[in-house]
């Protein structure tokens, strides 16, 4: 009996490895098209798209034509997504890029109102608002005309407690909101659970959030509004500040801070990225390596460029090619594509 536990809970975690396949954007030398690659450096889906986004958890990217002007998603197969309906743009927030499925429903614009497609292509959530966000854990903010609502995800509608002005998306359980001229927090069930009292917020990561105070200086809170890193600082820098390490500036330099507050002795370079799965690039002289949450250099510098740590990997860039580093800064995947973007998880 023993034995066959054992062999259950090793399909099991077997199973659940192989379903969080990993596949990554990649473009060939001298190719215009994009495709997806896996962690080995093949291409599951050959680079044939123009304009592509990344896998979603979901196990779905957004594809844009730019004949037909459509918008589509692919399965990790390639297939393409049936959908109720063929004319629908996709939201794009500066910095993120296109946004596609999150949490299982896609944020769709029909005749310039929003609604949601689920992973069947069904429109479960009529485009009727003026406004909306991405869903998290279940709950997305809607506005319809001038008044904000919160919605789960057969379109059930929930009032919010207080006159909202502006909303951003629920994350870990809590939604930045506007009231007046101040933003606090609302939870899913519409209640301000954090007062509205500060100028800006940044969202809970691991249960922190930066929180500009009146006089502009930024601080960390609590999910229940209280300071857990005093408001000293100028400017705040989003990132995982509860696990690593965040950038804050200060007396106009930038440094970092550990969980608790305390400042960390980063080793020297001439401009750093912020910690990302851990570590945060740092570049010196041209080149540009990683260091820990400690300060020191856990990749020495050797790289032209990088991106950020993601899923365990990140791109760098070597001979004006680039391929993919481990956290040791091994070749996982040698320089060989024009262009790449993140490994992300694809399917649950």
């Amino acid at each position: 009996m023993k034995a066959l536990l054992t062999s259950i809970l090793c399909l099991t975690v077997s199973v659940n490895v192989f379903s969080q396949e990993l596949l990554a954007q990649a473009k060939p030398v001298d190719s215009d098209e994009w495709g997806y690659i896996n962690p080995k450096g093949d291409f599951i889906i050959p680079a044939q798209y123009r304009n592509c986004n990344a896998f979603s958890s979901d196990g779905l990217a957004a594809i844009y034509d730019k004949k037909s002007k459509q918008f589509y998603f692919i399965d990790t197969k390639n297939n393409r997504l049936e959908t109720d309906v063929k004319d629908f743009k996709l939201k794009n927030i500066f910095g993120f890029g296109t946004v596609g499925f999150v949490d299982n429903m896609a944020m769709v614009e029909i005749d310039r109102k929003w609604g949601y497609l689920d992973k069947k292509g069904h429109l479960s959530v009529a485009a009727k608002y003026d406004d909306a966000t991405v869903f998290d854990n279940g709950y997305a903010l809607v506005k319809s005309k001038d008044k904000w609502l919160i919605i789960d995800k057969v379109g059930t509608e929930q009032p919010i407690q207080e006159n909202v002005e502006d909303a951003k998306h629920f994350q870990e359980g809590l939604a930045p909101v506007k009231v007046g001229d101040n933003y606090g927090f609302v939870n899913t069930t519409g209640k301000l659970v954090v007062e509205a009292k500060f100028k800006s917020v940044g969202y809970f990561v691991h249960g922190k959030a930066w929180a500009k105070t009146e006089s502009g200086k930024i601080g960390f809170i609590d999910p229940s509004g209280n300071w857990v890193i005093e408001p000293i600082y100028d400017a705040a820098k989003d990132g995982s500040y509860s696990t690593a390490c965040t950038r804050v500036k200060e007396n106009d330099q930038w440094k970092f801070i550990d969980k608790k507050g305390t400042v960390v002795d980063a080793a020297s370079a001439d401009s750093y990225g912020n910690f990302e799965d851990g570590l945060a690039y740092a570049k010196v002289g041209g080149l540009v390596g990683f260091i820990s949450a400690t300060g020191a250099w856990a990749i020495e510098p050797q790289f032209e460029a990088v991106r950020d740590f993601k899923n365990g990997y990140a791109a760098a860039k070597q001979g004006d090619k680039w391929g993919f580093i481990d956290k040791t800064g091994n070749w996982v995947i040698k320089p060989q594509f024009d262009s790449v973007k993140d490994f992300e998880k694809a399917g649950k």
